[in-house]
């Protein structure tokens, strides 16, 4: 079992077109954020930095977020 890859939420990365956000980050989150990019690795074979995953990270989690769909629907 040890050859299994790991099963993530985050899909494989596609193709985006980026916006700078400059973000600060407690060390406990970065180094978990390393973790991750770590087991993506591994889940997918292919190298990611941290920034390459949050954007999808944050999309997911948003996406995931009922309370945020229903607010945003109500702006429009």
């Amino acid at each position: 079992m040890a050859d299994a890859k790991p099963t993530l939420k985050l899909a494989k990365l596609q193709e985006h077109k980026p916006v700078r956000i400059p973000v600060t980050l407690p060390h406990e989150l970065n180094a978990d954020l390393e973790a991750y990019a770590a087991i993506y690795e591994q889940a997918y074979g292919e190298k990611q930095t941290v920034g390459a995953l949050i954007p999808s990270m944050i999309a997911s989690f948003l996406a995931s977020d009922a309370g945020f769909k229903k607010a945003k629907r109500e702006l429009a």
